[in-house]
């Protein structure tokens, strides 16, 4: 892949703001659509919303200097919302649920003491690595598609989201393909900015922006240790080791980053830390997500410099209730389209990285791609029910069970002798 900006680059000012914008862009797509999870009333609501950013922002600082060091997109686990949406049906208390978020992360940070993370390292060869860049978009696909259709929709809003999504991208790409430098950087920008006018000009909305903010409520009010909901956290964090392990690997071998080995063991470990720390304020905990490739296929900057803005500015923007309600607020079907661009690009990108590491060179290689894409379909649209709820997480979630057999296939199934 031609890139403008390799990982370690300082692009000029204007630049680096420019691509950081299109960065507080997908960082914003990621944590607003997590609020809903929130309990309780608009105002405690908001308050959720105010942690969440605050949170994600410095992870993702964090991890662009102390962790992986590479250019990924830090948002809310979303097995951790399955999770936490789970325990509530079955009226579990949310300080007995974000303690086992905290004690999830825990396990998470132990396990990188040692050698475990140099032997999972080695499980990543091209194949796999091609694998996980699509499933990374075909697996986004049922999200894309419930945030372009919105579940309770406003009269003529599925035809807009509909039109938006389609002539939208279309737009998005020959910008992308005829704009350079900053120009470049601004599609994804410019996009979310031109969708929420026309859509709050045909859908106009009031803010309101009351938080329930107290200094006593950035952290649980009690530790509440419950035998089953950790047991059934613990399956959620093997799931989020999975996606965390994948998003680093598959972004590290893209753009042929040296030291892996430590950059893996670093990004996973704060990752746990980060979760303990979410986990204490009642709030989802981060994990690296794996959209960031399309992000530097679009733009030709895999600079993690162009991150650092996007994070100052995601954890400044949790001191303005204001702010988080306008933000939180960004209406789905943009954000729907603006994901579909995003993952178009990632899925061009894993067929060029076919091309480049001629991952390819027989029908067993083949179906070691094309299997477990399909097995992760199958086990996406798994109906509730099938299994047991303490693995549904797990079992349930596309990405980790296409990654689980793509290392079947590659490592034992179509094993070279």
């Amino acid at each position: 892949m031609n890139l403008k900006y390799n990982l370690n680059d300082r692009p000029p000012m204007g630049q680096l703001l420019g691509y950081s914008l299109q960065w507080f862009v997908m960082a914003i797509a990621v944590v607003s659509t997590s609020v809903f999870v929130a309990q309780g009333s608009d105002a405690e609501k908001l308050f959720f919303a105010q942690k969440l950013f605050a949170v994600m922002g410095i992870a993702g600082l964090a991890q662009i200097f102390v962790g992986h060091r590479l250019p990924l997109v830090v948002g809310p686990a979303a097995v951790l919302l399955v999770g936490v949406m789970s325990s509530y049906r079955a009226g579990a208390e949310p300080s007995a649920v974000y303690s086992s978020i905290a004690i999830g992360g825990a396990l998470v940070a132990l396990l990188t003491i040692g050698g475990v993370m140099r032997r999972v390292q080695k499980l990543f060869t091209p194949r796999i690595v091609v694998v996980i860049l699509m499933l990374i978009a075909l697996t986004l696909t049922p999200v894309i598609s419930r945030l372009v259709f919105v579940a309770n929709p406003k009269e003529g809003e599925h035809l807009f989201g509909l039109c938006f999504a389609f002539f939208g991208t279309i737009c998005m790409v020959i910008a992308n393909s005829k704009l350079k430098g900053v120009g470049k950087s601004l599609v994804i920008p410019v996009a979310l900015i031109i969708g929420s006018a026309i859509y709050y000009a045909i859908y106009p909305t009031q803010i309101v922006a009351e938080s329930a903010f107290s200094w006593r409520g950035l952290v649980l009010d009690k530790f509440v240790p419950d035998a089953g909901l950790i047991i059934a956290f613990v399956i959620c964090y093997i799931a989020l080791l999975i996606n965390d392990i994948g998003s680093i690997e598959s972004l590290g071998a893209m753009l042929g980053a040296d030291g892996m080995d430590k950059r893996l063991k670093s990004g996973v470990r704060l990752t746990g830390i980060m979760n303990i720390v979410a986990g204490s304020m009642g709030v989802l905990g981060p994990v690296n997500y794996s959209m960031s490739p399309g992000i530097i296929a679009s733009s030709g900057c895999a600079s993690r410099y162009a991150l650092v803005p996007s994070c100052i500015v995601l954890a400044l923007c949790a001191l303005s209730p204001e702010l988080i309600w306008i933000l939180s607020h960004i209406p789905n079907p943009v954000i729907g389209s603006i994901m579909l661009f995003l993952m178009g690009t990632q899925l061009a990108a894993s067929l060029d990285m076919i091309r480049s590491t001629q991952s390819v060179k027989s029908f067993p290689d083949a179906l070691t791609i094309g299997l477990p894409i399909l097995i992760a379909m199958l086990f996406g649209s798994l109906p509730s029910g099938v299994v047991p709820s303490v693995i549904e997480p797990l079992v349930g979630n596309g990405f980790a069970m296409g990654v689980v057999m793509v290392v079947l296939m590659e490592h034992v199934i179509n094993r070279s002798r």
